[in-house]
């Protein structure tokens, strides 16, 4: 029962903290998860950003589903995803009733501005590290120049682009056949 506590716990208090989406979000879990509690590994949360990027929902609620399922099966994945989205819930239930009583006050506009830095500000800091952890040679660098090239200039729905790379990926990374033997065998 301490580990559904504990997920439950750790994710209602990374909802809390995590601002600006799933990509603001990668900092936070990266310390949180990989190097304090070492429930996951780098390359499985870059792994899980990529499926949620192409699975309905938010992706910091996806990411947060596979990793509680990944730790706790069913009731781990359903209390990781409770536990993130319960402090938004309350946020934006009060801020509904309050906010449009205050959002022309420049003191509030000043603080989101700050805000919308700071996210701008995690969101790349999560680019650089996926960047560093997915982009390992000359193959890749060409799938990720690719990709950004059919995001940023074509604007091709990134389920596309997950997909075909996935497909490259596939394509370009498969181990090759083994030499056979002049028996024919391996």
């Amino acid at each position: 029962m301490n580990l559904y506590l504990d997920l439950l716990w750790t994710f209602f208090k990374l909802g809390c903290v995590t601002f600006g989406g799933g990509y603001a979000m990668l900092p936070v879990i990266e310390h949180e998860l990989v190097k304090r509690k070492a429930w996951t590994t780098s390359d499985e949360v870059m792994d899980y950003f990529a499926i949620g990027q192409v699975t309905p929902g938010v992706i910091a609620v996806n990411v947060s589903t596979f990793i509680g399922y990944k730790k706790a099966g069913v009731w781990g994945g359903i209390l990781t995803t409770l536990g993130f989205i319960l402090p938004s819930l309350i946020i934006i239930t009060i801020l509904a009733a309050f906010l449009t009583n205050f959002a022309d006050i420049p003191l509030v506009q000043h603080a989101l501005a700050g805000i919308r830095v700071a996210v701008g500000a995690l969101i790349l800091d999560a680019a650089i590290k996926i960047f560093k952890g997915a982009v390992k040679n000359l193959k890749s660098l060409v799938i990720c120049v690719i990709a950004f090239g059919l995001s940023a200039v074509w604007h091709i729905s990134p389920v596309w682009i997950v997909i075909s790379a996935g497909l490259a990926g596939f394509l370009l990374f498969m181990p090759k056949k083994a030499a056979k033997g002049k028996d024919g065998t391996v």
